[in-house]
């Protein structure tokens, strides 16, 4: 998986501003949790949308103030994991935990 590395808080508009262009994925990701590493993992094998979704990775522990942000932003609540789709700057698609399927996104895309 190609992951780009959401790290710093002025990616968020960057973000919104390509998801008119092309659709953008956040994964919120807990490296301390199973249930985050488990989705992560069942993610990644199943994900084929490369070519219609630029994928970011956001590592919960290590960028919370980005987490926080990202719900204020997007006026989604917190959760972890998480999995957000945004078209023309605004969240489409929303899960979290053991609701995060790769082929259900195939789905709404």
């Amino acid at each position: 998986m190609n992951w780009k590395i959401l790290e710093n808080n002025h990616q968020l508009e960057q973000i919104k501003e390509e998801s008119f262009n092309k659709l953008q994925l956040i994964f919120k990701h807990s490296t301390r949790c199973i249930i985050s590493k488990m989705a992560l993992k069942n993610f990644e094998n199943d994900f084929l949308l490369q070519d219609v979704i630029d994928a970011y990775y956001l590592d919960l522990i290590a960028y919370r103030n980005i987490s926080n942000e990202i719900a204020e932003v997007f006026a989604v609540e917190h959760q972890s994991p998480q999995i957000l789709l945004i078209k023309d700057g605004v969240v489409v698609y929303n899960e979290s935990h053991e609701r995060i399927d790769a082929n259900v996104l195939k789905k709404v895309v």
